[in-house]
C-alpha cells in the first residue's frame, strides 16, 4: 500500500474498528451485554435498509443460497459471535478483547479443513495455529487469574472460533443478492437472535438499562460508525488493495484498541498482552505465509519494472510500454494503452465481513 489514499483508508478503518471496542466498554457500564449488542444491530439494520432503498438495490433473496447466506451470516457472524464478544468483554479490557479476537484468521484453516472437502492444511497452518493459541493462553494466564479474566478470554476465544466457522461456511454459497442487501438482512437476523438471547437471560431486562447519554452515544457509534461505516470502508479498501492487504487491518485494530483504551479508559498495557499479541501476529503470518510472500514479491517486482510513461525525443513523443524486462521496447504509442501500474489488480472477496 504505497498509495496515500489506500494508507488513509487502512488507517481510518483500523481506527473505526479499534475504537469500537472502547465504545463497547463504555456502553457496558449502562447496558446489559446482550441487549446492548441487539440495539447495536437494530441501528445498523435500519441504516442498511435505508441504503438499500436509496441505492434501489434488489432487496429480496432470490434463491436458496441467498437465504442460507443471510441465515449463516446473521446467526453465526452476527448473533452468536457478538453475543460471546459482548459477554466476554464484561470480564476483560477492550484491548484484551481486540487481541483475542485477532485469533480468528489463525483458526480458520483448521475449520476449513473440516468443513470444505477441497481445503488442505499445510504445516505452516498447524504451526501458526499452535503459536497463536499460545498467545491467547499467555493473555488469559496473565497474573495467574483463574476467575473472571479467564472466563472472559474463553468467551472471546469462542467468539473468534464462531466467526471463523461462519466465514468458512459462507464460502459454500453463491451470492446473487447485492452486498448491501445481504448486510441489511443479516443485521436484522442477528439483531433478532440477540434480542431472543437477551429475553432468555435471567439477568437482562429493560429495567436494568440506564438510558444516559453515554449509552445512547455508544449504541449510535457502534451501529452507524463501526458497523455501517466499517463495512463501507472495508469493501472500498478491499477493492483497491486486495484481500491480503485488507486482512492486515485485523492486526492494526488491536493496537488502536489498546491506544484508545489507555487514553480514554485508563487501561493498562501489560507485558503479557504485548507478548500474546506478538505470538498471535506470528501465527497469522505463518498461516498466511504464501499470500504474504506473493504480496512482498509483487511489490519487489513492481520496483524493478522498467519506467513507464512518455518521453519526447527531437520533438517526437514516444510511449514506454510496461512489459517484462526481456521484452521491453519503445513504441510510437499506436496500439498501446496506459500502464496498469501498482495497485490496479483489484481482485477481492465479497465476503460480508463484520468486525467490531
Amino acid at each position: 500500500m504505497t498509495n496515500t489514499r489506500d494508507v488513509l483508508l487502512f488507517g481510518l478503518l483500523a481506527i473505526v474498528w479499534g475504537s469500537g471496542f472502547t465504545a463497547i466498554e463504555i456502553g457496558l457500564d449502562s447496558l446489559p451485554p446482550l441487549l446492548f449488542a441487539a440495539f447495536r444491530f437494530d441501528a445498523a439494520a435500519l441504516v442498511f435498509f435505508a441504503l438499500v432503498v436509496a441505492s434501489r438495490a434488489r432487496w429480496w433473496p432470490r434463491n436458496r443460497d441467498d437465504v442460507w447466506l443471510v441465515l449463516t451470516t446473521g446467526i453465526l457472524l452476527i448473533g452468536v459471535h457478538f453475543a460471546l464478544l459482548f459477554l466476554g468483554q464484561e470480564y476483560v479490557s477492550s484491548s484484551v478483547a481486540a487481541i483475542v479476537l485477532s485469533f480468528a484468521p489463525i483458526v480458520t484453516p483448521a475449520i476449513a479443513l473440516a468443513v470444505l472437502p477441497a481445503h488442505r492444511v499445510r504445516a505452516t497452518d498447524v504451526l501458526g495455529l499452535s503459536i497463536g493459541f499460545v498467545g491467547v493462553v499467555a493473555i488469559a494466564a496473565a497474573g495467574g487469574s483463574l476467575g473472571g479474566r479467564l472466563a472472559g478470554v474463553a468467551l472471546l476465544l469462542g467468539a473468534a472460533i464462531v466467526f471463523a466457522l461462519g466465514s468458512v461456511l459462507t464460502q459454500r454459497f453463491s451470492r446473487t443478492l447485492p452486498l448491501v442487501s445481504l448486510q441489511a438482512w443479516s443485521m436484522l437476523v442477528g439483531a433478532g437472535i440477540l434480542h431472543a438471547a437477551s429475553l432468555a437471560h435471567p439477568m437482562e431486562t429493560l429495567s436494568t438499562v440506564d438510558w444516559n447519554g453515554s449509552a445512547l452515544a455508544a449504541i449510535a457509534y457502534l451501529g452507524v460508525v463501526s458497523t455501517v461505516g466499517g463495512f463501507l470502508l472495508y469493501f472500498s479498501l478491499l477493492e483497491r488493495v486486495g484481500p491480503t492487504n485488507a486482512s492486515l487491518v485485523s492486526y492494526a485494530t488491536p493496537v488502536v484498541a489498546a491506544v484508545f483504551g489507555a487514553a480514554l479508559l485508563g487501561e493498562a498495557i501489560t507485558a503479557a498482552m504485548v507478548v500474546g499479541f506478538g505470538l498471535i501476529a506470528v501465527g497469522f503470518a505463518l498461516c498466511q505465509i504464501r499470500p504474504l510472500w506473493r504480496l512482498v514479491r509483487g511489490r519487489s517486482a513492481r520496483r524493478r519494472r522498467p519506467a513507464t510513461g512518455t518521453v519526447r525525443v527531437r520533438g517526437n513523443e514516444y510511449v514506454l510500454e510496461d512489459v517484462p524486462a526481456e521484452r521491453s521496447r519503445v513504441g510510437t504509442g499506436q496500439g498501446y494503452g496506459p500502464s496498469s501500474g501498482p495497485g490496479t489488480d483489484r481482485s477481492g472477496s465479497s465476503h460480508p465481513v463484520a468486525d467490531d
